[in-house]
């Protein structure tokens, strides 16, 4: 196989790697806050990338959503009907990301159609002022950190747990939604 060729194999890869991307950023409408953007690697890294020429490339396939015993315990004081529960390492994430903001900000969660299973999650921040009175509202007040959710948004992201992780293949946001009947392997979208 001659490196031009690779060459080009490589090429493919990274604009199929880019165009998730694009699909993410649009699922998570953050362009106001690029901190925010959930890694390409961790959209990507359930893919099966294939540089072999003996083998096509395949589909994603949709998963299930990842079980709750695999990841780290909470140990900060959440609200007592939290409709999303944060990870102490997402809880740290937010907490950065607020405090290097220098303003009094919100993190602002719902969902949108769209994505491979039909609903892709919007994550961003906004104000206060910005709560309407039909916003879910969880406060965590020893954190600094609160959550908003829509009304419409409530129903799919209630139980909702937020994680974090600072790897540099599969690092970002992770949402695990019990309410996911599948999830698309790019972790961006989910099915009910």
């Amino acid at each position: 196989m001659s490196n031009s060729f690779i060459m080009m194999r490589m090429l493919l890869v990274i604009c199929v790697i880019c165009d998730t991307m694009m699909t993410v950023c649009h699922g998570f409408s953050v362009v106001t806050t690029p901190s925010l953007l959930v890694s390409k690697f961790q959209r990507t890294s359930m893919m099966s990338l294939r540089m072999s020429t003996d083998e096509p490339q395949q589909q994603t396939q949709p998963t299930t959503t990842a079980k709750k015993e695999e990841r780290e315990p909470i140990t900060h004081e959440e609200p007592e009907d939290a409709v999303i529960h944060i990870t102490n390492s997402a809880m740290t994430r937010l907490r950065e990301l607020v405090e290097k903001s220098n303003e009094s900000l919100v993190l602002r969660m719902g969902v949108r159609n769209g994505g491979c299973s039909g609903l892709s999650y919007v994550m961003d921040f906004s104000t206060p002022d910005d709560i309407a009175e039909d916003d879910a509202v969880d406060s965590y007040e020893s954190d600094g950190v609160t959550c908003v959710v829509d009304a419409k948004s409530l129903l799919y992201l209630y139980g909702l747990e937020l994680d974090y992780s600072d790897e540099l293949i599969g690092g970002g946001f992770k949402f695990f939604n019990p309410n996911a009947e599948e999830s698309c392997g790019c972790g961006s979208s989910f099915g009910v």
